[in-house]
């Protein structure tokens, strides 16, 4: 598996991949988030090993640089999370500094702290928080988020369930108070396609991340319309690989396949697999998370 993801990158003439949808988060945190894809039925955790394992598995299909997407489902949660995630990126050089955030009484302030402390890409996760984005609490960190120009992967579409608050509408309030804030919409916005692409389209800081997009998987109960295809080209410098890795139905390999097989062409490709994040974050060719 190694070899031929490893194949699909060099023979796009690129240095490795960066991936910004992956997760690393506390252990005992991770197994309940594995107990829940369990009780499921239908969505096999396919790298489920333990975390120094998982971080072999991702350099070992080389992957230059990748996230810890970790996230609250309850106030007073997030700092703790945000603690943890000081410690695992300090220990992980390769992985981009990542933090979260809740609606709550302390967000400013510990959002501010994670900023200071190196932060350099934040997680939201508005249906597993239950939480409307554009709630007032959060205002004050979205506006310090959006000065700071540290981006923001949200999970605000309304797969693979709808919650109160997903969906296009409450994020793109967020937008219109924040129209400069480094928004990158998780799984394209999956079911909502059409209307994240268009939010993409009206704001130049709005990008997607491709996790599990146009997979077997996802086609057979979210397809993306594939006469969005013309527009999702356009959009190739702001469309980021993402891939869940590990809570993945099936082998990181299927999600590159699924992007080669849109068609869309190789500079297409090598943008959304490597030079975009790149360009995004300040990342040398090669060189994981150290700033250009």
């Amino acid at each position: 598996m190694s070899e031929e993801i490893r194949r699909f990158w060099s023979g796009l003439g690129l240095p490795g991949l960066i991936d910004v949808h992956t997760h690393f988060m506390p252990e005992n945190v991770l197994r309940k988030v594995w107990d829940y894809f369990d009780a499921t039925g239908v969505w096999p955790i396919t790298y489920r090993d333990g975390e120094a394992e998982r971080t072999a598995t991702l350099r070992g299909f080389g992957v230059l640089a990748f996230t810890a997407m970790l996230y609250p489902h309850k106030p007073g949660m997030a700092r703790w999370l945000n603690d943890w995630a000081v410690d695992f990126a300090a220990r992980t050089p390769d992985c981009l500094h990542t933090a979260t955030l809740f609606p709550e009484d302390q967000v400013q302030g510990y959002v501010g702290k994670a900023v200071d402390a190196g932060a350099r890409v934040f997680k939201a996760h508005v249906q597993v928080g239950g939480y409307d984005p554009a709630d007032d609490l959060l205002d004050p960190a979205w506006g310090l988020l959006a000065e700071a120009r540290i981006p923001v992967v949200i999970h605000c579409g309304s797969g693979p369930a709808p919650g109160a608050h997903t969906g296009p509408g409450p994020i793109a309030e967020v937008l219109r108070r924040h129209p400069r804030l480094r928004l990158i919409v998780a799984h394209m916005g999956m079911p909502e396609f059409s209307d994240f692409l268009g939010l993409a389209e009206r704001y130049a800081e709005v990008r997607l991340d491709t996790t599990m997009a146009f997979t077997d998987f996802t086609e057979a109960f979210m397809p993306f319309p594939r006469h969005e295809l013309p527009r999702l080209a356009a959009l190739g410098d702001r469309v980021l690989l993402g891939s869940d890795f590990p809570n993945i139905p099936y082998p990181y390999l299927h999600q590159l396949e699924a992007l080669e097989r849109l068609g869309l062409g190789d500079d297409w490709l090598r943008a959304v697999c490597h030079d975009n994040a790149a360009t995004l974050f300040g990342l040398r060719p090669g060189s994981g998370t150290k700033r250009g």
